[in-house]
């Protein structure tokens, strides 16, 4: 029986010291959550003014695409940005965003199975399709599986910075413009709440979601130099770019909470666990008194 009781003891006190470990993780992460937070937020208002920015800049080969689909006439020697328009689709690009780390709950098996499952369903060969990855789990998933992964981007900061992941965004936005392929999607999840996250796969390139009921007009419109032409060459790279940053942004939000709700379950479980264990070692030890208490009145009663 003592040896039952020293096995329940030092189960609890391992538990309790997971529970501490656990309980830290939980409180950094909360921290590192808030960060992102702020960062997330402050780049939606940097994002939104560049959207403005390009929308204006294109207004005329926007509305000339707008004039085309509706089957209007539009000048056929118009010089349209290549990142504007849609061509015939050979093969997708698609920006998959993970963790280096795990115990994030079900945040990289709910990406990973997400976009394998829309590859399944949109693609009938692997030559359709090339992956380039953020966060070595999804690296290792595709390889792993023999896949294409054509560039991967590991151990960013928990706080990246627009250079740390430039690298990755420029090299999908040359891909694009080098017909490595036809269009960019971003697959990652969306931080809904600190208890929430949400699978989105949103199409990057072409940059065909530019709304020409967007335009603003001015009473005297911007002085370009040297062209409009020369500057969309310039901004909208760039602004292709940030919108991949941003994703990532919102996907290590994602990820910080992720990793604090699961902590937060492994310390409630954890003090669970302790709870039954120290019932359980009040049962044994009452047992082990009773049954003392009951081998000193029979060893009474014989003496007698």
């Amino acid at each position: 029986m003592a040896a039952s009781l020293n096995e329940i003891t030092k189960k609890i006190n391992s538990t309790k010291k997971t529970s501490q470990i656990t309980n830290a993780m939980q409180m950094v992460s909360g921290a590192k959550l808030s960060k992102a937070e702020d960062t997330a937020a402050g780049f939606q208002i940097y994002s939104q003014k560049v959207r403005e920015i390009v929308t204006h800049l294109a207004h005329n080969q926007l509305s000339l695409i707008e004039n085309e689909m509706f089957g209007t006439n539009s000048p056929s020697n118009i010089d349209f940005h290549d990142m504007l328009i849609e061509r015939p689709i050979k093969k997708t690009g698609y920006i998959v965003i993970s963790s280096d780390k795990g115990l994030a709950g079900g945040y990289n098996s709910s990406v990973i199975k997400s976009t394998v499952d829309m590859i399944t369903k949109d693609h009938l060969s692997p030559d359709e399709y090339v992956f380039m990855t953020v966060g070595s789990t999804a690296a290792d998933f595709f390889k792993a599986r023999g896949m294409n992964v054509a560039y991967e981007l590991n151990d960013i900061s928990d706080q990246p910075s627009f250079e740390e992941v430039r690298t990755i965004a420029r090299t999908a936005t040359e891909m694009y413009k080098n017909e490595v392929f036809d269009e960019l999607y971003v697959c990652y999840n969306h931080h809904v709440n600190t208890i929430m996250f949400q699978y989105r796969a949103e199409k990057m390139l072409p940059l065909s979601d530019l709304d020409v009921t967007e335009i603003k007009t001015y009473e005297q419109d911007y002085i370009y130099e040297p062209s409009k032409e020369k500057i969309l060459d310039i901004i909208l790279p760039q602004y292709a770019e940030s919108l991949i940053y941003g994703a990532i942004l919102d996907a290590k939000a994602a990820e910080h909470a992720a990793r604090m709700t699961a902590m937060k379950g492994a310390t409630d479980n954890a003090k669970n666990i302790i709870d039954d264990l120290t019932m359980v070692y009040n049962r044994a030890r009452q047992a082990a008194i009773t049954e003392e208490i009951t081998e000193i009145i029979c060893g009474a009663s014989a003496a007698k």
